[in-house]
């Protein structure tokens, strides 16, 4: 008894020291994302949640409500610290209503059709209304799936703290696509799980040699994830694509995991290697055929029979992500065709069953034109108009390749006809992978605020891609993934925001970098009105810190060969417009990249006045500046400054901000989880010793070419 008296009292200060030291029970290991649903610490609002919401009517049976009735007993019951009851009918106040005219006769009965005609079948609305003389909080839709994002909107309201005893929220999707792009390559071996290309957390999350037999659990955790944010894609696998996710064994798999996602609103996708009929048969045999030539009526039927066979075991299949005759990818060109003549016969084929075709304007031919930036509107402008109504040209959201910072695209406004998929890079294959701590944000909302002029004045790239600017049929946006096999799904903490603020973008691209940081933090870290602020503040400006460290003043693509370190010495490659020095032309004279009319005339794809504006180096934006001009080093810049000791400036106040951050989160020990305050701390060292190495080895390699000092202001600080 002695004994057991001592291990009962051991453990017992165990756990009072545990909770007396950190506030937690247990450590945080990020698995749970934006889905903590931890009990309102505030006495007030907590009363006034409980008294707002006392029992729940689901009405309908579907999977998707299902999920629904499951979300909401899992979020309720953690948020208000007591189990709500699910009941039929309404027999007192405080009873929170989910349905759809279809399936909910007190839907009906509040005659809602108005409210609910422009809302399509993802749309919903939420308010507060009386039923049978009892005061209830509504949650109305079209369809199940407009049900299942009203109710993550409405437990985000309470996570978030709002008050909820006026509401009258009506909210759509601005974007009619919003997928998520997986890198992910199919497992070599007995490893159940592949690699991910540009992926740095871990392995890819599809166990394809355990299906469709085992059905990972983590599977549906990340359809809910990305339900709660308003995705409805996913395309599986890499753009590089390998010919083995088109056999039979693997749509098999891919089928289950359709299976899985479909309760989420979420279809997959497949990425097409465009020489498939070159190198399988079809279900029926057909083939391996001796062409892919598009034109070629065997390659027709043969993709027709495919794409049957794809239907029959995925019958709400979303399409194909293409992409051809890049980076030594097969495509259309390989037999003379165009990109139009390419996309249109995989549109064809999947067309009756209402599938799309997202084909990437991601090319290289040098032919074309020497100057990278240029070729997408080179070749893609000419074929405005040629591609079917079931097809998007995907275009990365800059001209070359997700770097820290560039110009918009300029196919963006130029593509009257045919719809334009904005294409964004949730992973940060070039803003220091998984280690540094850059909020996403900022850059697509700069990215989405970038005014066109196609049509004139306002014309901004979020009027073109959500079809408002030329009226398209079809809308879209994706976003290459961030998540791996890694327990905390980012391999960071922070880096969850990115996966969160792209879905909320893409639902509604209005919402400001404040907002969405807000909700993340308070629905991912804490509560605490200070600490919000804090984290908040360093978060808003990390992007143009790493800008400035990596690459300040509009340079670009001068990272080594691995996309994480800097690179400006690297001068030899087998292609020459793919290292750093093509792009950054340090020489004695100046540094930057001439694209304006004297140079390669890149700027003549704008539109006025961006083209003129861009094209003078003294009304070029300073942020783009050495992206469109070659500069003298001793050029005056707008702060009195030479270019040179400008450029000094910025790589020192990139490292100066990261090291502010690291010091700033130190001082929010008592207030965050202790394993999540570990993981971030040991982030920021590291990425205090990346960015110091950026600045170092850069202005050590331009001052080679400028021969002038380092400020003393910059290095006394």
């Amino acid at each position: 008894m002695k004994h057991t008296y001592m291990f009962r009292t051991a453990i017992l200060v165990f756990f009072v020291t545990l909770i007396a030291g950190t506030g937690n029970l247990y450590a945080d290991d990020g698995y749970d994302l934006w889905f903590k649903y931890s009990k309102i610490d505030d006495a007030q609002k907590l009363a006034d949640y409980q008294a707002a919401i006392s029992s729940v009517v689901v009405q309908g049976d579907s999977q998707t409500c299902q999920v629904i009735k499951d979300e909401l007993k899992k979020g309720l019951s953690g948020l208000l610290s007591k189990d709500v009851s699910f009941d039929n009918a309404i027999d007192k106040a405080g009873t929170l209503v989910i349905g759809t005219p279809e399936n909910s006769d007190i839907v009906k009965r509040l005659d809602l059709a108005d409210s609910l005609k422009d809302q399509g079948n993802e749309g919903f609305i939420i308010k507060n209304t009386q039923v049978d003389g009892e005061n209830c909080i509504l949650i109305a839709a079209n369809k199940d799936i407009g049900l299942l994002y009203g109710t993550f909107d409405f437990l985000r309201l309470i996570q978030t703290g709002e008050v909820i005893n006026n509401l009258d929220i009506t909210s759509k999707p601005r974007i009619q696509y919003r997928l998520l792009d997986h890198w992910d390559n199919a497992p070599r071996g007995n490893n159940a799980q592949g690699t991910i290309e540009r992926g740095y957390a871990g392995r890819s999350l599809w166990k394809w040699n355990e299906l469709p037999d085992t059905v990972d659990t983590r599977y549906a955790d990340y359809a809910r994830a990305n339900a709660s944010i308003g995705i409805n894609g996913s395309v599986l696998n890499n753009v590089n694509a390998n010919a083995i996710f088109f056999s039979t064994e693997y749509l098999k798999k891919v089928a289950k995991l359709a299976d899985v996602f479909r309760p989420y609103g979420i279809k997959v996708y497949l990425s097409v290697r465009y020489s498939l009929p070159t190198q399988m048969a079809t279900e029926n045999g057909i083939g391996p055929l001796r062409t892919a030539d598009p034109l070629d009526p065997t390659v027709q039927e043969w993709w027709k029979d495919k794409a049957q066979e794809i239907y029959k075991y995925i019958p709400d299949f979303g399409g194909f992500l293409v992409k051809a005759n890049s980076e030594g990818q097969p495509g259309p060109q390989d037999y003379n065709r165009t990109h139009a003549e390419g996309a249109n016969l995989l549109a064809d084929a999947i067309a009756p069953y209402g599938g799309i075709v997202m084909w990437r304007a991601f090319v290289y031919d040098e032919r074309v034109d020497p100057d990278r930036a240029k070729r997408a509107y080179m070749e893609f402008v000419p074929l405005d108009g040629k591609f079917k109504d079931n097809v998007f040209a995907q275009a990365k959201n800059g001209p070359i390749d997700f770097q820290p910072r560039e110009p918009v695209q300029p196919l963006f406004g130029a593509l009257k006809q045919t719809p334009v998929m904005l294409e964004l890079q949730v992973t940060k294959e070039y803003l220091g992978w998984s280690t540094h701590l850059v909020y996403l944000a900022p850059m697509w909302k700069e990215y989405l605020e970038f005014d066109t002029y196609a049509k004139g004045k306002g014309s901004t790239m979020a009027k073109v891609i959500d079809g408002t600017l030329d009226n398209y049929k079809i809308t879209g946006i994706a976003g290459v993934a961030n998540t791996g096999s890694d327990r905390n799904w980012c391999g960071h903490i922070f880096l969850q925001s990115n996966w969160y603020s792209y879905g909320r973008l893409a639902w509604d691209h209005e919402l400001t970098s404040d907002e969405i940081a807000d909700e993340w933090i308070k629905m991912t870290l804490t509560h605490d009105s200070e600490t919000v602020k804090t984290i908040k503040s360093m978060m808003l400006g990390s992007w143009e810190a790493c800008i400035n460290y990596q690459e300040p003043l509009g340079l670009h693509h001068i990272m080594d060969n691995s996309h994480y370190g800097p690179g400006p010495q690297i001068s030899r490659a087998a292609r020459i417009d793919w290292t750093p020095a093509y792009y950054h032309r340090a020489d004695a004279n100046g540094l930057g990249f001439d694209r304006s009319s004297t140079g390669s005339n890149f700027t003549s794809q704008y539109f006025s006045p961006l083209k003129e504006e861009f094209d003078d180096i003294e009304t070029c934006p300073e942020k783009y500046l050495l992206w469109f001009h070659h500069v003298p080093w001793d050029y005056k810049m707008k702060s009195g400054r030479t270019l040179w000791d400008e450029l000094c400036v910025k790589y020192y106040q990139g490292t100066d901000y990261v090291e502010q951050m690291a010091k700033t989160w130190q001082t929010l020990k008592d207030e965050i989880d202790p394993e999540i305050f570990e993981h971030v701390t040991a982030k920021l060292n590291q990425q205090i010793i990346d960015s110091a190495r950026w600045r170092d080895t850069c202005i050590q390699y331009f001052q080679r070419y400028s021969d002038m000092p380092i400020p003393d202001s910059v290095k006394s600080n």
